[in-house]
């Protein structure tokens, strides 16, 4: 054996014994592996990401010595962005994820430390322009985020001051002009266009895609799995309430259509053809989408021009009403919804920015969680906990009542999302409590249960029945159009 491929086999060890137990300090096999990484020798792109985003010191050595084959002195930071991902995919767990990003972050802020402020700063606008990729080129509901949108949301991010508004212009339009993308093994290439290819099947339907939204974006993608389970189907009908961030809706755009809804996964799907199970979604069928991690369903009290609604507040706080057709179906809606979401809904993350004087609400992943059953009602109770901390906390110290304008909407704001928060995991720990089975089951199936030892998007299924919508049957007015 030659001494290359003694040292290889060696940092190979290494990486065995130090990503399973995060306590080595290697630099010689971190920088072999990193080399190797780099240049791919005997590995794919789609495995650099996993090595790179490991929460232990080995791979924080591995990351920060790949992280060295990059030069990005002299460059913007979404040029820099782009030529770091023309190397390999960003895809693995959605914290692996953010940990490569972080050390992106640190790396650009290394070749440019007079470009940004602090490597804070980097990492908000990495963060900024990954989320604004999945607005301007993921299907979302509502219009586009804006220029002044986005410039507003980085409002007091930068070390409490502004970025400078030259600077928040370039990355827009550039994100805006040219989606951000990553480098993909050739068998993912060939797999992707055999899965993004219309084909047919049984004559007459399209194949279903992977993804709801757009997969360049890490966190927020919104995962299509055509073999998730069924936890609940039947008529409602929609009307959007508020878009993203809580904005209101305008009137024009507010009205009540009907669906079929299908709550299958973590994805409420609202169709507005014929039902089967084999028959692909259409693209408008996943334009109309939902995801409900990290949501919340409850009887819409102050509601009261229809029956029988309830809202629905999403992870990115849109909030949409659905009308059932009786009391009883909406109460299961609301613990159908509320009971994937308390199953499934990922840990957030914390805030990008420790010094930020803004508020900013936390990044909730659309990923589902990997922990079992029980670590994931510990994970809540912990939310609760620190949630109801936080909020005591904020409401000792009110704003100065000389105070007005931005210092007391910001105050309402982080009292107004606390109290939510509070609220939303004070029904995700009782549901997890009463017991997810026999929630998610409804017995209406003795399908099998969730197994304590991890969590699955394939809990107990209610199977969907092939149906048309009856409009006479249903009581309420399916005339409305929407966008």
């Amino acid at each position: 054996m030659g001494s290359n491929e003694l040292q290889e086999k060696d940092a190979a060890g290494a990486l065995g014994y130090d990503l399973s137990n995060g306590s080595s300090s290697n630099l010689d096999a971190a920088r072999r592996l990193a080399k190797r990484l780099y240049h791919l020798d005997r590995f794919k792109r789609s495995d650099v990401a996993k090595h790179l985003g490991k929460n232990n010191e080995f791979s924080k050595l591995v990351a920060e010595e790949y992280l060295k084959f990059f030069d990005f002195t002299g460059m913007t930071l979404d040029y820099s962005l782009r030529s770091f991902f023309k190397a390999f995919s960003l895809i693995g767990e959605t914290q692996e994820r953010e940990r490569v990003l972080v050390h992106f972050s640190s790396r650009y802020y290394q070749c440019n430390p007079n470009t940004i402020s602090s490597q804070d700063g980097v990492h908000c606008l990495t963060c900024a322009m990954m989320l604004l990729n999945t607005d301007l080129h993921g299907h979302n509901i509502g219009k586009k985020m804006t220029c002044q949108e986005f410039i507003a949301n980085l409002q007091g991010m930068n070390d409490g001051k502004d970025f400078p508004k030259g600077l928040l212009k370039a990355l827009y339009n550039s994100i805006k002009n040219e989606k951000l993308e990553w480098a993909v093994d050739e068998e993912e290439k060939k797999k992707s266009h055999l899965e993004g290819t219309d084909e047919k099947d049984n004559g007459n339907q399209t194949k279903a895609v992977s993804r709801i939204g757009n997969s360049n974006n890490p966190f927020l993608d919104i995962p299509h799995d055509p073999n998730a389970a069924v936890y609940k189907t039947g008529f409602l009908a929609r009307k959007i309430h508020a878009d993203m961030d809580g904005k209101k809706t305008p009137r024009g755009k507010r009205g009540w259509k009907t669906f079929y809804a299908v709550l299958k996964g973590t994805v409420l799907y609202l169709q507005k053809d014929e039902y089967k199970p084999e028959k692909a979604l259409s693209e408008e069928d996943l334009k109309n989408a939902v995801s409900v991690h990290h949501a919340l369903a409850s009887k819409a009290t102050d509601y009261e021009k229809k029956p029988n609604v309830l809202k629905l507040k999403t992870a990115d706080w849109r909030v949409l009403l659905f009308q059932a057709q009786s009391q009883e179906e909406m109460q299961t809606w609301i613990n159908k919804i509320n009971c994937v979401a308390a199953v499934f809904s990922a840990p957030p993350f914390p805030a990008a920015i420790g010094s930020q004087k803004k508020f900013s609400r936390p990044l909730l992943p659309a990923t589902t969680t990997k922990l079992s059953q029980d670590e994931q009602l510990k994970s809540h109770e912990a939310k609760l906990k620190q949630i109801s901390t936080e909020l005591a906390e904020h409401r000792s110290y009110p704003p100065d009542k000389k105070l007005k304008g931005k210092e007391v909407d910001d105050y309402k704001l982080k009292d107004h999302y606390l109290e939510f928060e509070k609220s939303r995991y004070e029904i995700y720990v009782g549901l997890l409590k009463e017991g997810v089975k026999e929630l998610l089951s409804g017995g209406e199936n003795d399908a099998p249960g969730l197994k304590k030892s991890h969590s699955s998007p394939s809990l107990n299924q209610e199977s969907p029945v092939s149906a048309k919508v009856p409009q006479d049957a249903l009581p309420y007015s399916a005339s409305c159009n929407w966008y």
